[in-house]
């Protein structure tokens, strides 16, 4: 019960920061010309990118950190302030610069290929995703917990897959307001999950912040 508890924590979090639901008006937007073969192939390409990027996070994030002699709790707050900007950007449901830019999203129009960027990186598995994986490592470095978060990737992807797959079939059910309600709900969880990881990293740069916790 404790495992599906932490898969169900860890899930709702990485979902929120990827949010695939958002990802739909510029997938949409991106692949407008192109056949239903296409749109599919590009929704797998992009889904096994996803699972790439944050599987990649999770096995050498700590190694990465490391090499740039970066701590675990500076990481957590500068991660936990990326994933705060976002979720507050989500709130007003406007897009969010961190994940990419208009001139990328103009590039990417003339691209053969739009799977892995910008759809893959920065946009679905940006620093905000990566970072979350990051800090779910670091929080619990053990088999078991990388089992359980490598598992969270692979529905996290699926869920991606299937969002593209059904990205008019969505657009068309939930609208443009359904889409931003999610949206800002979304932002909202990722929102409490920045502040936990702020907390975390102050309570262990400052021991005394964590007795007074």
């Amino acid at each position: 019960m404790e495992e599906l508890d932490e898969f169900i924590k860890m899930l709702a979090g990485l979902l929120s920061v990827v949010d695939p639901i958002g990802a739909i008006p510029l997938f949409i937007s991106l692949t407008e010309h192109r056949s239903s073969e296409e749109r599919q192939h590009i929704a797998w390409i992009c889904a096994m990118s996803v699972g790439a990027v944050l599987m990649f996070s999770l096995v050498g994030g700590k190694s990465m950190l490391e090499l740039f002699g970066i701590g675990i709790p500076s990481f957590q707050i500068a991660g936990g302030i990326v994933i705060l900007l976002m979720g507050i950007s989500m709130l007003k449901a406007s897009h969010d610069r961190s994940r990419n830019t208009p001139e990328e999203r103009a590039e990417s129009v003339d691209k053969a290929s739009i799977a892995v960027v910008p759809m893959a990186i920065p946009l679905l598995s940006g620093p905000g995703a990566m970072s979350s994986v990051i800090v779910y490592h670091n929080l619990n470095p053990s088999w078991n917990h990388d089992f359980l978060a490598s598992c969270v990737i692979a529905t996290v992807a699926s869920l991606v897959l299937l969002c593209l797959l059904m990205a008019e079939k969505i657009a068309d059910w939930l609208g443009t307001t359904g889409m931003n309600v999610i949206t800002r709900v979304f932002g909202l969880i990722i929102l409490s999950i920045a502040v936990e990881f702020i907390t975390k990293g102050l309570a262990a740069i400052f021991p005394i912040l964590g007795q007074l916790a």
